[in-house]
């Protein structure tokens, strides 16, 4: 039965996940945000927010009108961003990593930095602007796969969320270096695990200083298993709210 469920999901997601990401203008990333201050006060999260969404829990759906404002804004799947939320802090608004991403969408603090001077807001960490950052992030990753079919370009989108788009580029690296076609998420997955130091001879081979540029990378499982884990939260979301 799981099985037969798991099917109906991937085939569920190869269609309507080309639906996550709108076409963006390329001014739309070229350039900073410009938001009336209003706009970025935080908002308060109580616990008797309505279910808003039949079939969602009351702890995400507290956060559904939020996700929903900042999707439209920036072209990207509401359905999808909860699948992302699910995931990096099943929800919860004050959660901190060990590496301490934090927020409902943990954001790394560099990358919060960089989002907060981009989108011109003075924090990221109240849920209303954490939520806004993380689209906004999931956006101008999608931008950079935008020659991908939708289906690779939403999965290495989700894999670039997950371990750095530097991490994803040196991927794509070795997918050229074999011949293979770095536009492929099957490809730059079998490529992940070759980040590893034990793979030292191949990386002299690909790289003039003779190891990824973003360094040796250990947790390919860890990021395989990340985009995996939201295609079936997406295609659950989706179902529960049809």
């Amino acid at each position: 039965m799981r099985s037969v469920l798991k099917l109906g999901l991937s085939v569920l997601c190869s269609f309507v996940l080309y639906g996550c990401f709108q076409t963006p203008s390329t001014s739309e990333f070229l350039s900073k945000e410009r938001t009336p201050d209003d706009e970025m006060a935080g908002i308060a999260v109580t616990e008797s927010q309505p279910n808003v969404e039949f079939g969602l829990s009351a702890r995400s759906s507290r956060f559904t009108p939020i996700v929903k404002k900042y999707a439209e804004k920036y072209g990207v799947d509401w359905v999808l961003v909860l699948a992302v939320m699910k995931q990096e802090s099943s929800f919860n608004h004050a959660a901190v990593s060990r590496k301490g991403a934090y927020g409902l969408m943990q954001i790394m603090p560099h990358t919060r930095s960089e989002l907060e001077d981009r989108l011109g807001v003075r924090e990221s960490l109240s849920p209303k602007n954490n939520i806004r950052a993380g689209i906004y992030h999931l956006r101008r990753l999608s931008y950079v796969f935008r020659e991908s079919t939708p289906e690779n370009r939403i999965k290495l989108t989700l894999a670039a969320y997950n371990a750095g788009l530097t991490r994803l580029k040196d991927a794509q690296d070795i997918v050229r270096y074999l011949g293979d076609d770095p536009k492929s998420w099957e490809s730059v997955r079998s490529a992940l695990p070759l980040l590893s130091r034990r793979y030292y001879t191949l990386h002299q081979e690909v790289w003039p200083q003779g190891k990824p540029k973003s360094g040796y990378f250990g947790n390919s499982r860890e990021t395989i298993s990340y985009v995996d884990r939201i295609l079936e939260n997406y295609g659950e979301y989706t179902l529960a709210i049809k």
